[in-house]
C-alpha cells in the first residue's frame, strides 16, 4: 500500500486538521471535560495502575482533566518527552506544575514532564496506553500525525511482549468508515470521544 497509502494519509490529515483548527477554546474545553468523563468509564482505566498518556496541545482533544482524574485515583501517569530522533522518553506526571513547555525546532511546542527521565522502555510497564491521533476507522485502525513516534512505541511494546490496552482519544466526527493503513499499523482496542466509547474487540457499538 506504500506510496498511495502515504499520500492518502497526508490528504486525510490535512482535511482533519483543517476541521480541528475551526474549534474555539470553549469547544476544546467542553469536549475535554466530556472526554475525561467517558474515558474514566473504561474498565481498562478502572483497573490500571500505570497509564501512559500525553498532554494535548492546541485544538487536540484535551487530556489534562483526564490526567488529573487518573492521578486522583492514585494511578501512575507517564508522559512522553520527544527525543531528537522522534522516539519518546517518558517521565511521571505529578500535576500541572510538573510540566515544562519544550519547543522542538520548527515543530509545535509540547508540554513534557520536567522531572526524571525514565527511558523509552518505561512505556512497557503501562496497563493502558492513551494514543493521540486524527482519526480511527471501523476496524480500529488509527491515523496519527505522521511523525512516527507512536509507531516506535507500539513496536517497542510488541518486542517486549507487553500487551497494554491501546485507546485513542478523538472528537466524534473523527471516527470514520476507513483510514488508509500500512502493514506496520496496529489497531487500537477502543476510541473515546466526548459522546462515548467505541470498542473494536468484538463489539462495535457506543456505550
Amino acid at each position: 500500500m506504500g506510496r498511495t497509502s502515504e499520500s492518502d494519509k497526508r490528504a486525510l490529515r490535512r482535511e482533519l486538521l483543517a476541521v480541528r483548527n475551526t474549534l474555539t477554546v470553549d469547544d476544546v474545553r467542553v469536549a475535554a471535560d466530556a472526554l475525561a468523563r467517558r474515558a474514566l468509564e473504561l474498565p481498562e482505566l478502572a483497573r490500571a495502575r500505570t497509564v501512559a498518556a500525553y498532554v494535548s496541545v492546541g485544538t487536540e482533544p484535551g487530556t489534562l482533566a483526564l490526567l488529573d482524574a487518573l492521578r486522583a485515583r492514585n494511578v501512575r501517569v507517564l508522559l512522553p518527552a520527544l527525543l531528537p530522533d522522534n522516539d519518546l522518553d517518558w517521565g511521571a506526571y505529578t500535576g500541572e506544575g510538573s510540566l515544562t513547555r519544550v519547543q522542538h525546532g520548527g515543530k509545535m511546542a509540547l508540554f513534557e514532564p520536567a522531572g526524571e527521565r525514565l527511558g523509552p522502555d518505561a512505556v512497557t510497564a503501562a496497563d493502558v496506553v492513551l494514543l493521540p491521533g486524527l482519526a480511527v476507522d471501523a476496524r480500529g485502525m488509527r491515523l496519527g500525525r505522521g511523525g512516527g513516534s507512536y509507531d516506535r512505541v507500539l513496536a517497542r511494546l510488541e518486542r517486549a511482549g507487553a500487551r497494554p490496552a491501546l485507546v485513542v482519544l478523538l472528537y466524534d466526527p473523527e471516527v470514520v468508515e476507513r483510514v488508509p493503513h500500512e502493514t506496520h499499523d496496529q489497531p487500537v482496542q477502543a476510541v473515546v470521544t466526548p459522546s462515548g466509547v467505541r470498542r473494536f474487540s468484538g463489539t462495535d457499538t457506543f456505550s
